[in-house]
């Protein structure tokens, strides 16, 4: 496993208690940089931070909730002080149904996490990051918000929007020392699974062509580099980690 030096980063993962945040926040982690949890799921997000030692805070946190948001960026502050690094993992995938058919209140709600979580989150950095000159973000977006997955209108409608906005905040800040990207992770098997029907499961590893799933530590690898120090150039880019599914 490749390290980066990332001691005396202040990090932020949202969605952290589990599945891909969950793996970043380990990488961060190991990697020296001390690290706060964002996660609805308080319970879980402070099992997780204990398993893996001090230096970390399990902060809860709704993404979607404005004051929320504040709270939680106050309350990291607090604790360790500014925030260099932004890692948004926090998302839900709601259910699998035709558009015609999709209730409003599931897109409405899904579009609240996805999208307007990640602009509150990202809006919430950008004051501090842009006051030091330094900061790296990176959103998790998804391969759904490069080519729509049927029967999931909303998770890929939400998550092409997240690949619009990082496009859009990383030119804003193109002239300080802060990077803003995202990934587009193929499927993996986490906790996100439980809100899929099988046969939304089924097609996905179907349009795979490594034929298998992400595992959530290759995407830990990329993200880790992405939020160092070396990534001094690149801003407003779109990672593929879709074991090839991506066409562009």
């Amino acid at each position: 496993m490749n390290t980066y030096d990332l001691t005396g980063k202040v990090a932020v993962v949202t969605g952290g208690a589990q599945g891909l945040g969950e793996a970043v926040l380990r990488r961060l982690y190991l990697s020296g940089a001390r690290v706060a949890s964002w996660d609805a799921n308080l319970a879980r997000n402070e099992v997780t931070c204990a398993q893996l030692g001090p230096d970390l805070l399990a902060v809860p946190c709704d993404v979607a909730n404005a004051g929320s948001v504040a709270d939680a960026l106050a309350a990291t502050e607090a604790k360790f002080g500014g925030v260099d690094i932004l890692v948004n993992s926090a998302g839900i995938a709601g259910p699998n149904a035709p558009v015609a058919a999709y209730e409003l209140t599931a897109w409405e709600q899904i579009v609240a996490v996805n999208l307007t979580g990640t602009f509150l989150v990202n809006r919430a950095m950008v004051p501090g990051m842009e006051g030091r000159n330094y900061g790296r973000i990176v959103n998790i977006a998804s391969i759904a918000g490069k080519e729509g997955n049927p029967n999931a209108c909303a998770y890929s409608a939400s998550k092409a929007g997240v690949i619009g906005f990082t496009k859009s905040l990383g030119k804003e800040l193109a002239g300080h020392d802060i990077a803003v990207n995202c990934v587009t992770p193929a499927a993996a098997r986490t906790p996100i699974f439980d809100q899929m029907s099988e046969e939304h499961i089924t097609y996905m590893l179907s349009k795979i062509p490594r034929n298998r799933f992400l595992e959530v530590e290759e995407a830990a690898s990329m993200v880790v580099w992405l939020v160092s120090a070396e990534n001094s150039f690149t801003t407003a880019g779109v990672f593929d980690l879709s074991g090839g599914r991506a066409t562009y």
